[in-house]
């Protein structure tokens, strides 16, 4: 039985003061969540800060983003051993931003992967198509190539210790969302493809969903069989939407 995760990616937003009342709220209603694990993944600059505020809770601590080095000359950069001194479990890797705006490629995110892994950090892999993709009928073909750049360079047993988010650039902060079905279908074809390579790790590995999440469409989406929670954008930076999002598991 796979736990359902709920996973808040905070971009580049807030402030000191705003991430006091927003940990504020989170915390006084993390009792209610009864499923589901929770995580944010704030701002670089706030992570310590996040993962002080979260101590003795089930809360856990996420980052935005990798280098696949270990340190050196790399300026403007955060490496695996700094994310884990600070407090992070997990840590996203191939976002449609950094993908998009960034250029960063199924290679990099690979690395990315690899150096998570490396450094005791759970990589939170996203994969997902644009609008023209899945016009042209070519969804699959997408998320087969992004994790096939993580399976080639890690091997199965890593995504087995991983968590996949399927995310449609096409409903990531666009209000959109793909349907129940639409993302189901998706998730099914992950965990399908996993499973022939092998089935323990695709029994095993969550599958979050994201893509403008929200408290009235949670509990539908993640009442299907292969969504095992969600990456949630805007909606985590408020603490009632963010936790209804939490409770929809329950």
């Amino acid at each position: 039985m796979r736990q359902p995760l709920v996973a808040g990616n905070w971009k580049m937003n807030g402030s000191a003061a705003s991430i006091d009342t927003l940990m504020a709220g989170i915390k006084q209603g993390l009792a209610e969540v009864k499923q589901a694990a929770v995580a944010v993944c704030p701002p670089y600059v706030y992570i310590a800060k996040v993962a002080d505020l979260a101590k003795g809770t089930k809360l856990a601590v996420g980052a935005q983003d990798i280098n696949d080095q270990e340190s050196g000359a790399h300026t403007g950069e955060v490496s695996g051993p700094m994310l884990k001194d600070v407090g992070c479990r997990y840590v996203i890797v191939g976002h449609s931003e950094r993908r998009a705006i960034y250029g960063e490629s199924d290679d990099d995110t690979a690395r990315k992967f690899a150096a998570a892994r490396k450094f005791g950090l759970t990589p939170i892999l996203c994969v997902g198509e644009l609008l023209e993709e899945r016009e042209q009928g070519i969804t699959e073909d997408v998320v087969n190539r992004q994790l096939d750049a993580v399976i080639k360079l890690e091997g199965i047993k890593a995504i087995g210790e991983a968590v996949i988010a399927y995310e449609p650039v096409w409903a990531i902060g666009t209000g959109k969302t793909a349907s129940p079905q639409q993302a189901q279908d998706v998730h099914a074809f992950i965990r399908a493809k996993l499973a022939k390579l092998d089935k323990a790790v695709a029994d095993k590995v969550q599958i979050l969903y994201g893509g403008s999440v929200k408290g009235s469409n949670a509990v539908e989406l993640f009442g299907m069989p292969d969504i095992d929670g969600g990456l949630i954008g805007g909606a985590s930076l408020t603490a009632d939407e963010f936790l209804a999002i939490c409770r929809a598991p329950n």
